[in-house]
């Protein structure tokens, strides 16, 4: 017979405010009382509505009396992979690693992990209803672009070094009551102001770069990750003011406090997939910011305390390009992954302005298909694979004619052999 291990998620907790308050990790006894220790009314735990319990700060359902178990401190625990130190990933930016703060990332590295014998009870997981565990559809535009709701911002940091090209922001936000959302969908935001013609300026979307629980672990937040839509002067080869991005340009801009009009979600394309997820390997392959829904990805199967980080047995492959090193987006936090997933993830960047392909030439996302591509092409077409591809527009008709380039070498037509994976679920793509 298996367990049920116990976590409690504490919620409500504004990871940017001070003091924080947090319940401590805590041992205590399983009950038979139908209300454990934690006050939380174990007689009916399960449901789409975890918000009772949820403020309680969870707990288990008890199986043996005078049974130990530890409460799960999301504040110290949950984010960023243990650090619990969201300032450090917003006031470092491109300089956060996990070693970062007051100890070494060891010294934090606590989280509870259940044995072998022991399954993590979905009570305690207060938001995974909204997909049901995959076998339904995620929420979508909860809140209307037409009578936006309002987040607040709680924290706004540059991810990238000075000597990267751009500027590239991770921006959160905590989301008006009830706003929730899944891994994969993207957040509308309205900015403030008119275009030239007097209008309102349309919603502009954002892939969202957290999972349902967001950074600050209370399911209150979305984080983004923006790039600063600049305009080089072909002739000054300086930034031209007047032709900078509207909505990055205020999210890039913005400080904590600050309000943001928002609306969603929206998607269904980049969703994880919604049947046999423990089993099915995920190829993610983006440049720059379309990182942001594979981080979210990343998060939930290989950093939260799950049930589906506990179930994911497969594989998963990240392809990145960007064009520096200091471009490189959430690396220390996949380098963590990388370490602690047991082989379970692996992260592969190409750096065309110091690297190059086989050819002598820059290197591309598109170069590492190619010198993986008799792996990647078995893990999709044997394996049941899912690719996902986001990033600029740009980039895919060379991921494209890679892929066709493996086809051809084993003798197979690259359009039928598309239209079968595409049917199958197996091809998804969210270029902009």
């Amino acid at each position: 017979m298996k367990l049920f291990y116990g976590i409690a998620l504490i919620g409500a907790t504004q990871a940017l405010q001070m003091p924080i308050q947090a319940f401590k990790r805590t041992t205590l006894l399983r009950s038979s009382n139908p209300a454990d220790e934690c006050g939380v009314d174990m007689t009916n735990p399960c449901g789409p509505d975890m918000e009772a319990n949820k403020k309680k700060g969870g707990g288990a359902p008890p199986t043996t009396l005078n049974e130990p178990f530890e409460l799960f401190d999301p504040e110290e625990e949950a984010k960023l992979q243990g650090t619990g130190d969201l300032r450090a990933r917003l006031e470092l930016g491109a300089k956060f690693n996990l070693a970062s703060g007051l100890n070494s990332y060891y010294e934090f590295n606590k989280s509870p992990s259940p044995p072998d014998d022991v399954m993590l009870s979905p009570c305690q997981d207060f938001l995974e209803h909204l997909d049901d565990n995959g076998t339904s559809d995620p929420p979508m535009n909860t809140i209307k672009a037409k009578a936006p709701g309002v987040a607040t911002v709680l924290g706004v940091g540059k991810l990238i070094t000075e000597d990267a090209p751009g500027d590239i922001r991770h921006v959160v936000l905590s989301v008006p009551e009830g706003f929730h959302y899944t891994e994969g969908q993207s957040l509308s935001v309205i900015p403030p102001g008119v275009d030239g013609k007097g209008k309102k300026y349309a919603p502009r979307l954002y892939s969202i770069a957290s999972t349902r629980y967001g950074d600050t672990y209370d399911g209150k937040s979305v984080s983004l990750c923006v790039r600063r839509a600049e305009y080089y002067d072909p002739v000054t080869g300086n930034v031209d003011p007047e032709k900078k991005g509207v909505c990055s340009d205020f999210l890039c801009n913005l400080k904590p406090g600050d309000v943001v009009d928002v609306a969603g979600p929206v998607g269904k394309t980049m969703c994880l997939p919604k049947e046999s997820l423990s089993t099915t390997p995920i190829i993610m392959i983006g440049t720059g910011t379309g990182v942001a829904p594979f981080r979210s990805f990343a998060h939930r199967l290989f950093v939260e305390n799950t049930v589906a980080s506990h179930i994911y047995k497969s594989k998963a492959l990240l392809y990145l390009g960007v064009p520096v090193t200091g471009g490189l987006l959430y690396k220390s936090e996949f380098d963590h992954m990388e370490r602690q997933s047991g082989g379970k993830f692996e992260a592969k960047y190409a750096i065309s302005r110091e690297m190059a392909n086989e050819e002598g030439g820059k290197m591309y996302v598109q170069d590492l298909i190619k010198k993986d591509g008799d792996m990647l092409f078995d893990m999709v077409d044997n394996e049941g694979a899912v690719v996902y591809f986001c990033g600029l527009k740009g980039m895919m008709p060379g991921v494209l004619e890679a892929f066709e380039g493996i086809c051809v070498k084993k003798g197979l037509d690259f359009k039928e052999k598309m239209g079968e994976w595409k049917k199958a679920g197996k091809w998804h793509v969210e270029v902009y």
